[in-house]
């Protein structure tokens, strides 16, 4: 996509599920450009640190493993613990206090993985939202299936910015043409400060008028983003309740992977086929997006130039050269 804005964001980004690393595991990762390693310790905390051992340069996720105070080299057995900091040379006396490995703030929450990523190297300023209890008491108070494998989909490699996605919170249209909705969602309420951005939307005749109905949840979609980086999708439909995380992360200057997770009520049964149904969307926005062209200023429409322009603003506070976007909230489960 040409003409997009920096792909170094600040703010959470999903690097992987929960269930992606059991105790002792280690995985490759790359994100931002950047040959990453992460590792469940035999503590059960999840660490993620740039790849590279900085003795001799061995790539800590190729063979390397886990031990009791972090992870070892496969080339020389030296030990970096979770913060990076060399803790044991097999076969000498002390450390190399000298060297450390750069180690990402993680946060493990909604069954996913998250580092902080700031390009000025920043400590996190927000916290990672529960998905399942920021978008209302319709949503979080309710049981959901367990999120299976089956629930957890990656789309990796896709030609998208991150901000592209957001901008599908204030583009209402395209549920009519890609999504193939009988007449467009209707916007119902937003609101927004320096770190989210949140929305209401309406589908159907009952909401065409555009009348927000407090308490009132059959047919609406509420929106949740926590920077660039999370979103969460609550939906009520006829069938049920069910919560969409579609989270996309830079891997280069080109490209995102999206992680996409399902909850599903249990209230409303037939697990399979309302899965089935909330999976269908995402390929066809995909789709889109993979060959979309960014464009900066946008040919708007009268009705369209309001939300497009706002979120753009908002979202240029996630980028290296503004300003920092306030602490919202004290950072919590970040190691």
């Amino acid at each position: 996509m040409n003409g997009l804005p920096s792909m170094q964001p600040t703010g959470w980004f999903q690097v992987a599920w929960s269930a992606d690393l059991a105790e002792g595991d280690v995985i490759p990762l790359r994100y931002f450009g950047v040959e990453l390693v992460a590792f469940r310790d035999l503590q059960g905390a999840v660490h993620v640190l740039n790849a590279h051992c900085q003795h001799l340069g061995a790539n800590l996720s190729k063979g390397g493993c886990v031990v009791e105070d972090g992870i070892q080299c496969p080339f020389h057995g030296w030990v970096w613990n979770g913060e990076g900091r060399n803790v044991r040379i097999p076969y000498e006396n002390r450390p190399n206090r000298g060297r450390k490995v750069r180690s990402w703030p993680v946060t493990e929450l909604n069954e996913s993985i998250y580092i902080w990523h700031d390009a000025a190297g920043r400590a996190p300023m927000w916290e990672v939202p529960d998905g399942l209890r920021v978008l209302g008491e319709h949503i979080h108070d309710r049981d959901y299936f367990p999120v299976g494998p089956e629930a957890r989909l990656k789309f990796a490699g896709i030609h998208v910015h991150p901000q592209v996605i957001a901008e599908n919170a204030v583009d209402p249209h395209h549920f009519r043409f890609v999504h193939k909705t009988p007449i467009s969602p209707v916007v119902l309420r937003e609101d927004t400060d320096d770190v989210t951005w949140s929305a209401k939307v309406g589908f159907g005749r009952r909401w065409s008028e555009g009348v927000d109905r407090p308490g009132e949840t059959t047919n609406t979609l509420e929106i949740y983003w926590s920077g660039l980086g999370i979103s969460f999708n609550g939906e009520h439909t006829r069938e049920g309740f069910r919560v969409i995380a579609i989270c996309a992360t830079p891997v280069d200057d080109d490209t995102s992977d999206i992680f996409s997770t399902y909850w599903i009520d249990q209230a409303n049964g037939n697990y399979d086929e309302r899965l089935t149904v909330a999976q269908a969307a995402l390929p066809d926005d995909i789709a889109i997006w993979d060959s979309q062209v960014y464009m900066d200023p946008p040919g708007l429409t009268a009705s369209e130039a309001a939300g497009f322009r706002q979120l753009r603003r908002w979202a240029r506070g996630f980028y290296p050269d503004a300003e920092p976007a306030e602490a919202k909230l004290a950072p919590s489960g970040a190691h």
